[in-house]
């Protein structure tokens, strides 16, 4: 095993295999949640930022592997400030759009060239805002890079029809994977062309198989119903929406399962960790479906115990091989080149996007 420094590490034995667990619970989220709610509406949004913190907190406090939690360590104004300037970046596109449709394309083309500077700045607070036993994470992908996964890639996949969708799918999950660091170790990822491409094709099958058979259900009960003129209109879109998203479960499911379990078991955490998912395509869907519906029928009040559900679900199919005791590893070294760019990415220490 070779390291960023270009040292050669012997492989090392799996001491143990820990499972993660996530320790939450419905109504202990739910209390957070309906206040988190209540405030944000009160303050007309601004107390989202501080409802997000106390979201993370809660969730990454309940994350738990080998017997020690995460930690997130972002400060409410941190987002708030970073809230203001996606705020601000969107209705300048949307007021340059009312007085003239020229000057609001001229703004998206802006807005499409610094999307993947956002994007690494976003990811880039998020890491460094996550620490475990007192160790932080960080992200020191190259800006130069990011211009090439999630900008020129897109382009070439588009102008192929998407047929080279899957190697952009794949640079993008690399170039995150090899950015990211714990401390002074990186994640070596090792994924595969011809899992995302074999993965991407069944999928597309998977998809276009559900919407011919859907479009023939709707066909023959449309047919049948066509004396009654709302009857059909009704039939029609009702079936459109539930084909779109029983397409869209399925489908989606089957990918994000198989790639996930791809890219757990093809990562590596330098010397120190590997990683296992066992996520079934079923248990996915289970999940997305009673989720989506429980949030629809109950008017929302669902969504704390939809998001528990969720964390539960990719806790208890994820396990980690211990390689070498996590205190092996270092806080990043503040006279590394890595760290110094680390340290001049912290002047914009906000987190630029409204999720």
């Amino acid at each position: 095993m070779v390291t960023a420094a270009g040292v050669t590490r012997p492989a090392k034995p799996v001491l143990r295999t820990v499972p993660v667990k996530f320790l939450g619970i419905t109504s202990e989220f739910f209390s957070i949640w309906i206040v988190n709610l209540l405030l944000t509406i009160v303050t007309l949004g601004i107390y989202s930022a501080w409802a997000k913190v106390r979201t993370n907190r809660y969730f990454y406090g309940n994350t738990e592997i080998d017997g020690h939690r995460f930690s997130y360590l972002a400060e409410p104004l941190q987002i708030l400030k970073g809230r203001i300037i996606a705020v601000v970046l969107f209705a300048s596109y949307f007021l340059a759009g009312y007085i003239s449709p020229a000057a609001g394309l001229i703004v998206a083309g802006l807005l499409a060239l610094l999307a993947p500077v956002l994007i690494v700045l976003s990811y880039r607070f998020r890491l460094h805002m996550t620490a475990y036993r007192n160790v932080r994470f960080s992200f020191r992908g190259r800006i130069g890079r990011a211009y090439m996964v999630f900008l020129v890639w897109p382009i070439i996949s588009l102008c192929t029809l998407y047929l080279l969708l899957p190697i952009n799918l794949k640079k993008m999950d690399e170039y995150l994977l090899e950015g990211s660091w714990y401390g002074d170790r990186q994640f070596k990822p090792r994924l595969n062309t011809g899992e995302y491409f074999g993965t991407g094709i069944a999928a597309a099958a998977i998809g276009m198989a559900i919407m011919m058979v859907g479009g023939i259900v709707i066909g023959v009960t449309s047919v049948m119903t066509a004396s009654d003129t709302e009857s059909v209109t009704n039939v029609l879109g009702f079936g459109i929406v539930a084909l779109y998203f029983l397409t869209f479960i399925i489908a989606g499911s089957f990918y994000t399962s198989r790639i996930r379990n791809h890219i757990f078991s093809a990562t590596e955490l330098d010397g120190v960790a590997g990683f296992k998912s066992s996520l079934a395509m079923w248990e996915l869907i289970k999940l997305r479906v009673t989720n989506t519906l429980a949030i629809i029928f109950s008017l929302g009040f669902a969504i704390p115990w939809a998001k528990i559900r969720k964390a539960q679900l990719y806790a208890n199919v994820s396990n980690v091989d211990v390689l070498a005791e996590p205190d092996m590893v270092m806080a990043a070294s503040g006279n590394s080149a890595e760290a110094v760019g680390e340290e001049a990415a912290n002047l914009f220490d906000v987190d630029i996007a409204l999720g």
